[in-house]
């Protein structure tokens, strides 16, 4: 079966990072490699970086079947991709899976999309190729349908994701300041369940077992490794044997993975050990400087805990990435206490967002006040628009003191002379270009909103 996997480019509307941040798509990776072990021969095409329009690569082959994949943003341009695929030709199989595509899979609904992936997408697809023509939606439990039961989640039986399909577009994968950046996922789902989280609506948790992490690492060519796990730092034995492995087998790379700060202030001799072995930074989502906020995000960590986090990174000379949400209820002194709290840090590069109750998850379900954004304008629900209405002021004000708390922070003047210190100017140039596009993305923002 001829198949062609597909990345979508995100909306123009959208606000992301990927204005300076591009990750390989892993997911379809894994894909690729699942398929063509059964004999399928199997093309990826990333939209993200690609100038030609789909219909280009649409013609290259006579394709039976074309599998997307998208986050909430990208729902719309799916759809229309659909549309396009089944104006080429409406015998073309068209599947949508990915993260959104699990959680809250009739967002997916339309006439051109034939299969929605909502439980186990790499079997279900193996399963859907292998039974072309003849397909029974009804034996395949993966495959979404009203009143059906959504399967057990198994993540244990997948083949090490396929990098030579995506060979040509490699160089231009990147995770903010570090260039030539591959992915890697080492387990799946969280332990924890903050409830404004969607990772956590995806699967329950589970871990690869380390040799075979390791095993994958090795076959790595780049030497930037993104650990794309919703929390690597879960385990203190687990992060051991990982360290072990390294040195067992001689691994020399340079590491950027997401960690809770309460496992890494209770840790530190750890954390040091990891910098020894690569780990250059942490993504640590401090969401806030309130307890009071922490707690109601039933995040099960304190701003102190937070602070001393913060700390032991900068300390030992580990790189802190940090996101923080801004609430709904938020007053000009609010902005004003964060910007004091996060330059009390030596490098506070951090994600500002608006809190964001997300469809699929805990807050969506209990959110209180009025969401000004409706469900289907997919491109706005990005985790950067203000898609409530704000409490206690406009939201034009509310954008100016999310520009004003950046300008203040991760982007003065002291954090633009580390960066370019740090990373070196041709580095520090790529993101100084996609913070400003992000900017002035705002600034439009501002200035339209009421």
């Amino acid at each position: 079966m001829k198949i062609l996997l597909v990345r979508p480019n995100t909306p123009k509307e959208s606000i992301n990072l990927q204005s300076f941040m591009i990750c390989e798509p892993l997911e379809l990776e894994y894909v690729a490699s699942a398929l063509s072990k059964h004999g399928h021969e199997v093309d990826l095409v990333d939209m993200l970086i690609e100038k030609k329009p789909l219909r280009y690569f649409l013609k290259q082959k006579n394709y039976q079947m074309v599998c997307l994949t998208s986050y909430i943003t990208c729902v719309g341009v799916v759809k229309d991709y659909a549309r396009i695929i089944k104006a080429h030709n409406e015998n073309i199989l068209t599947c949508i899976g990915g993260v959104h595509a699990e959680v809250v899979p009739t967002d997916f609904i339309d006439k051109s999309i034939d299969y929605i992936l909502w439980a186990n997408g790499v079997e279900s697809l193996v399963a859907i190729a292998n039974s072309y023509p003849h397909v029974d939606a009804n034996e395949i439990s993966g495959i979404y349908a009203e009143g059906r039961e959504k399967p057990e989640i198994v993540n244990g039986n997948l083949p090490f994701p396929d990098r030579k399909i995506t060979q040509k577009y490699r160089k231009h994968y990147n995770y903010i300041y570090h260039d030539n950046c591959a992915t890697l996922k080492a387990s799946f789902g969280c332990p924890y369940k903050c409830k404004f989280c969607f990772c956590t609506q995806i699967c329950e948790y589970s871990t690869r077992i380390i040799d075979n992490v390791l095993d994958e690492i090795e076959q790595i060519e780049e030497n930037n490794i993104f650990i794309v796990d919703d929390n690597f730092l879960v385990s203190r034995e687990r992060a051991q044997t990982f360290i072990k492995g390294l040195d067992e087998r001689g691994i020399k790379k340079h590491y950027i993975a997401f960690g809770r700060a309460d496992f890494i202030a209770e840790n530190e001799d750890l954390i040091i050990s990891l910098h020894e072995h690569g780990f250059d930074a942490f993504f640590v989502g401090i969401e806030s400087f309130k307890n009071d906020e922490l707690v109601d995000y039933i995040k099960k960590s304190s701003v102190e805990i937070n602070v001393k986090a913060i700390n032991v990174l900068e300390k030992n000379g580990l790189q802190c990435y940090s996101g923080l949400i801004v609430g709904e209820d938020w007053e000009k002194e609010d902005f004003d206490t964060l910007i004091t709290y996060l330059n009390s840090f030596d490098h506070p590069l951090v994600n500002i967002q608006p809190i964001t109750p997300m469809p699929g998850t805990p807050l969506f379900d209990e959110y209180k006040y009025e969401i000004a954004v409706p469900r289907d304008k997919y491109a706005w629900w990005d985790m950067a628009h203000v898609v409530f209405k704000p409490t206690k002021m406009k939201t034009r004000l509310y954008y100016y003191h999310i520009i004003r708390a950046y300008l203040k922070t991760s982007a003065n003047q002291k954090q633009r002379k580390f960066i370019k210190e740090r990373y070196g100017r041709r580095i520090y140039n790529r993101v100084k270009c996609g913070a400003a596009k992000i900017f002035f993305q705002y600034l439009k923002l501002m200035l339209t909103a009421k």
